[in-house]
């Protein structure tokens, strides 16, 4: 279960970052650029937990920061990402389902602004002030817009596969749950609830066949 652990988030880590450095930051967008990389740990982090979100930030931040254009210290990136998927661990989901998008989404703006204004502070420390040039008001609407934009493409998909490599017995017993991730994004904002309505469906089919069966009953004793 740790080696699925490792290998998923490998290469989740090192696809988001390619796309991330070789595609998004090329966009040359208004504003901050959209975190990919943020977006897989928070969802690794939404199902492995604060311990397993914290190491997968922090292993995340560092390649980032070692990966090139990179122009700051190393290891300040991974500071970032390791609190942010500890303190995002801590709202995991205890069923491991998400069955509204309004929790993920607070999340996903929490992560974005926590981890801008982290990643300001501690560049200050270091006496980076280049987020002052920019504008950090700024930073903070287009990062927390920008993610909020991408985390449904990418945070149920991650949440998925990761739950899928941990042999999730209830994931294995039931695939049609593994949609209940995305269904929930999909639906918390229009009060649907798609696996409600599956259930209802079940219900009445079996309310149905057990008048059935009492209907044939009852001609047989006649």
């Amino acid at each position: 279960m740790r080696v699925n652990r490792i290998l998923l988030s490998s290469s989740l880590i090192v696809v988001a970052l390619v796309i991330q450095v070789s595609v998004l930051a090329r966009l040359h967008l208004p504003g901050a650029v959209p975190d990919l990389l943020l977006l897989v740990v928070l969802g690794l982090a939404l199902v492995y937990g604060h311990v397993g979100g914290a190491l997968v930030g922090f292993a995340a931040g560092l390649l980032a920061d070692l990966a090139p254009p990179a122009d700051h210290a190393a290891g300040r990136y991974a500071l970032v990402l390791c609190v942010i998927g500890y303190l995002a661990g801590l709202v995991k989901p205890e069923s491991g389902q998400v069955r509204s998008a309004t929790g993920p989404m607070v999340v996903v703006v929490a992560a974005a602004v926590g981890s801008t204004l982290l990643y300001a502070g501690v560049g200050a420390l270091v006496g980076d002030t280049a987020a002052r040039h920019v504008g950090l008001g700024g930073l903070l609407f287009t990062a927390a817009l920008y993610d909020l934009l991408l985390a449904p493409f990418v945070v149920p998909g991650v949440m998925a596969l990761a739950r899928r490599a941990e042999n999730d017995p209830l994931a294995e017993t039931n695939p049609a749950k593994s949609g209940d991730i995305a269904s929930g994004w999909l639906s918390g904002g229009t009060g649907l609830r798609i696996g409600g309505q599956r259930g209802g469906l079940r219900v009445k089919a079996a309310r149905a066949r057990v008048a059935r069966a009492g209907r044939i009953k009852g001609v047989k004793r006649l």
